[in-house]
């Protein structure tokens, strides 16, 4: 068969919102349709935040304490095997649209290196369609093609208000750019336009869209699907000042994160905003994601048409979740499953899988898993370094052994030309980091140099009640101390550890001891 894959990657969408996981609100007619025709997995979690260093796990199998990419920004290393580099090696040219927030390695890089003008490039190995690389200059040139005044801070071309010239903070508007220019059509016509030339051969896309990021600014006829007044409220305190308490780090994020980095219209503290404003910001948010639903349904219909999508494994995911006015906060950030939170759904077309389609899986799963399945799928081998594992036994009705137990996730607070965090906490700045781990029941926060906390998720699901510290529950956080102990020391950096010389190389493939042949490249042991 030939094998072709088409990896989905949408930005900033929630976990939970997938209209046929029970949603209330949003409508996503085209995800169910994908759904249909595989499996998904209702409690998947990203292993960082925000884009660069969630999509660094995901394009390298690895978590963030081993591809240290700690923040938008921060260098990936370049000895890392990534997803494109394997498709390469497996003879696949990778396309894409979107982009990955890949900042270079500085050791194989020159300090001029215009790369560095911003916080994230794109990661090597990708044959780029429409990419918003650099500082999506592309979109907007292109804009400028189709008759629009972009402005010289272009990205106020995103103010509902632009066209006025005011700013009144209303969020009733809608986005000034037509539907049929928004970024998730333009990078959806190359998506397109790819699919129809290779059709019927071998590809690899890795189609990505921007949506439903921020700006929370949706074309009329999105943002008109929804009634703010019958829209979901958030799930917070009463006022901020209750959510402080719970931890030094929440105060630092609910004191500075505004809501013009969301909104370009408005101004001011986030965790100010209403829950009636939040419910309007709510109807952008899920007008978005309607965008993009209907965009994955034309790749879709493509699919069907040419015939491909009896040989292609699809692959829809995000890099993240998001807050949404949840615990007063907005973005990707902190501790909290909103910001970790994310869809998948794997759709294999082998005969293997067709017991399984429309199921949803409750195991625990992880974006590190997604490169392993993907090479799996194509009979590659899986890079030593991946900390994830093959989900193509789920997708066969089937259970792996030995599954894991629970999720770990990590956030990093440093600001590396902004001291004021260490300062603030009196803390250095490699301390500024967290690292999480999740059962069904329990949830552990340890943080390198201040208080830790635990969640009790079977009676406070929403995490508002922090356990840590309290003798009645020091079993508990204990118990989850070791897990997130032993997790960490399990995959350490293993790049190298599986490979042993005693008359010539050897390492495992699959469990069995094997010697390492002259044609096989050094580090791609499979699991």
């Amino acid at each position: 068969m030939t094998k072709s894959v088409l990896l989905i990657v949408v930005d900033q969408w929630r976990g939970d919102t997938l209209e046929h996981l029970g949603h209330p609100n949003v409508k996503t007619p085209n995800v169910t349709r994908l759904a249909r025709r595989g499996v998904t997995f209702r409690n998947h979690y990203c292993q960082a935040v925000p884009c660069g260093p969630a999509r660094a796990s995901l394009l390298t199998g690895t978590y963030q304490m081993t591809h240290r990419v700690t923040r938008n920004g921060t260098p990936l290393d370049a000895t890392l095997a990534t997803l494109p580099k394997e498709l390469r090696r497996a003879g696949y040219d990778p396309a894409l649209t979107g982009y990955t927030s890949t900042t270079p390695d500085p050791r194989f890089a020159a300090p001029a290196d215009p790369r560095y003008e911003t916080h994230g490039d794109l990661m090597e190995g990708w044959r780029a369609l429409h990419s918003f690389a650099p500082n999506k200059h592309p979109y907007f040139s292109w804009l400028r093609t189709q008759g629009y005044a972009v402005p010289q801070d272009q990205e106020d071309l995103w103010n509902p208000e632009h066209p006025a010239g005011t700013r009144e903070g209303r969020l009733d508007l809608p986005s000034p750019i037509a539907a049929a220019h928004s970024d998730t059509a333009w990078f959806t016509e190359a998506a397109l336009d790819y699919l129809r030339h290779h059709a019927g051969r071998p590809w690899f896309l890795h189609y990505g869209v921007y949506r439903p990021h921020p700006p929370f600014c949706a074309p009329a006829e999105y943002l008109g699907l929804y009634d703010p007044a019958t829209l979901d409220t958030p799930l917070r305190a009463d006022s901020p000042e209750e959510e402080v308490a719970q931890h030094p780090l929440l105060r630092m994020l609910l004191e500075r994160i505004d809501q013009q980095k969301f909104m370009g219209n408005r101004q001011g503290p986030a965790a100010e905003m209403s829950d009636g404003d939040l419910r309007q910001m709510r109807a952008h948010y899920y007008g978005l994601i309607s965008e993009a639903d209907h965009h994955l349904g034309r790749v879709l219909d493509q699919l069907e048409e040419s015939g491909d999508i009896d040989n292609t494994l699809i692959v829809f995911t995000c890099d993240h979740g998001e807050q949404l006015g949840n615990h007063h906060l907005l973005g990707k950030t902190g501790y909290f499953r909103d910001s970790y939170h994310i869809p998948l759904i794997v759709c294999d077309p082998s005969a293997e899988a067709d017991a399984a389609r429309g199921t949803v899986v409750e195991a625990f799963t992880e974006s590190v898993d997604l490169m392993p399945t993907i090479l799996r799928w194509l009979g590659q081998p899986v890079p030593r370094q991946c900390d994830g594992r093959s989900l193509l036994p789920f997708c066969h009705g089937t259970a792996p052994a030995r599954w894991r137990d629970g999720l770990f996730y990590e956030f990093d607070f440093r600001e590396v030309v902004d001291p004021s965090v260490e300062q603030r906490f009196g803390i250095d700045m490699d301390e500024c980091c967290l690292a999480v781990y999740q059962t069904e029941r329990w949830k552990y926060v340890h943080f390198a140099a201040l208080p830790p906390l635990l969640f009790d998720l079977e009676n406070d699901p929403h995490e508002f009640d922090n356990l840590a510290g309290d003798p009645a529950f020091a079993e508990f956080q204990a118990e989850m101390a070791q897990k997130l102990l032993s997790r960490r020391m399990a995959h350490a950096n293993r790049s190298l550890t599986g490979y042993f010389a005693t008359g010539g190389l050897h390492h495992r493939v699959d469990g069995i001891p094997t010697q390492v042949t002259e044609s096989e490249p050094l580090a791609r042991a499979a699991e």
